[in-house]
């Protein structure tokens, strides 16, 4: 998959790991490119199917939040991005076949989205 990480830090804490490691602690270091590691593996979104299961726990929140997923980094803290869906459906019918198209994301946040 294709990641994107526009906001300056977000790019500085996935690309450089003392920057991480300073910011956010050894072992939220550590998850956080596990995590992109993760990311970047997938062929897909679909490869975090079904919502919320595996360690990743990867979900698009609601609310204020509506159109971002969401990816467990280390407690309550998690990896917030958005898909770049082009022209793939918005079409909710089919979950599954809309995660099967969501193959670049953009990174945008890490936070605690319980706050």
């Amino acid at each position: 998959m294709e990641i994107y990480a526009n906001h300056k830090d977000i790019r500085k804490a996935v690309e450089d790991d003392a920057f991480a490691r300073r910011r956010y602690g050894a072992d939220m270091a550590k998850k956080l490119q596990l995590r992109v590691a993760a990311l970047k593996a997938a062929v897909s979104l679909a490869d975090f199917w079904p919502p919320k299961s595996g360690p990743e726990r990867c979900h698009e929140l609601k609310g204020d939040l509506a159109g971002t997923f969401s990816i467990d980094v280390q407690q309550p803290y998690r990896l917030l991005f958005k898909p770049i869906e082009g022209e793939a459906s918005r079409d909710r019918a089919d979950e599954q076949e809309r995660w099967k198209k969501i193959t670049a994301i953009e990174l945008i946040a890490i936070k605690d989205t319980h706050e």
